[in-house]
């Protein structure tokens, strides 16, 4: 028993469902402490004017008259079964919502990574080549810049720059999938990726800033060096090879992060993604859109730092070791 509960996966899935009921609690408490409901939400002022019969029918029809704790199983419960309720806004399942934004989501995510790292890793090395240099200190105002600037504040400008003086506004035409038209996307995509990309690049190029000056600290760069090693080679090969670890680590944390946090950048640039769909369950709250969306971006996440943990680990054979 004892080595059961040892054995790394069997902690690893004791972890995930730890952490999802956890989330789940959370959300489910949390949108309950918010005044108002879904009855409030949808007819505004009007419901002060429904009679108590009419509220007590209106309660019934959308689950608000059960205790909490039946409220919070019987969804967790349908959840097991894939049905994660109903949106009275869209007319549609939460599933089907959640199957159309994902992707979405999951495409801006994958191109602000991608701008991220061809930002932050060069720049970081570059940075790191010679501390205290020009190009140190042009690493280090980047990465400030990334981390100070508030993403709302630079996609807003950036897109009021674009408008008004390229007549670039994609974004406003109707939104289209990658199957689509994928000239289309690909630029209603880069605004707001190359938004959230630059936020991203900051802690990439600090942290590889910070990896490639241990590792070219250690004893085998000089051997390296000392045995002719082209630099370039000895750059790319010795030195950000055995860095990318903590690299590796910081993307996968950025990458989960931007599954759930993209909201504000989505809704500045009127992309369909799942945070937006957050965003519109808060207003109008629609409980089994928030909770439903929320536990479903708890588990990409949690799916993002299993790969980037088993990811790491045929990267370096010593955290494999251990």
């Amino acid at each position: 028993m004892r080595a059961f509960v040892r054995n790394r996966a069997v902690r690893r899935v004791a972890g995930v469902i730890g952490t999802l009921f956890g989330v789940a609690v959370f959300v489910f408490v949390m949108l309950r402490a918010i005044p108002g409901n879904q009855i409030t939400a949808g007819l505004g002022t009007e419901a002060a004017a429904l009679t108590p019969a009419q509220q007590a029918a209106l309660e019934r029809y959308y689950g608000l008259d059960q205790p909490l704790f039946t409220q919070f199983f019987s969804w967790l419960g349908n959840m097991f079964t894939g049905n994660l309720g109903y949106s009275a806004r869209s007319q549609q399942s939460v599933l089907d919502l959640t199957l159309q934004s994902l992707p979405v989501t999951f495409e801006l995510a994958v191109l602000s990574i991608v701008l991220a790292l061809l930002i932050g890793v060069p720049l970081g090395m570059l940075s790191a080549s010679r501390t205290n240099s020009p190009r140190d200190a042009l690493g280090q105002v980047v990465s400030l810049a990334g981390l100070s600037i508030p993403a709302f504040l630079l996609a807003t400008t950036l897109l009021s720059v674009f408008a008004a003086s390229f007549g670039f506004n994609p974004n406003g035409q109707g939104f289209a999938t990658l199957f689509q038209d994928p000239l289309l996307n690909l630029r209603q995509m880069l605004l707001p990726a190359l938004v959230l990309g630059f936020g991203i690049a900051a802690p990439i190029l600090r942290t590889t800033r910070t990896a490639v000056l241990e590792v070219r600290s250690n004893d085998f760069v000089r051997t390296a060096r000392a045995k002719g090693v082209p630099e370039r080679r000895l750059q790319v090969r010795h030195v950000l090879g055995n860095a990318l670890v903590p690299i590796v680590t910081m993307t996968g944390l950025q990458f989960g992060y931007l599954l759930g946090g993209a909201v504000v950048v989505e809704q500045i640039f009127s992309v369909p993604g799942i945070g937006r769909q957050v965003l519109l369950g808060i207003q109008q709250k629609e409980y089994a859109v928030v909770q439903s969306t929320v536990l479903v971006i708890a588990l990409a996440f949690v799916v993002v730092n299993l790969l980037t943990d088993a990811l790491y680990r045929i990267i370096d054979p010593r955290v494999r070791a251990s």
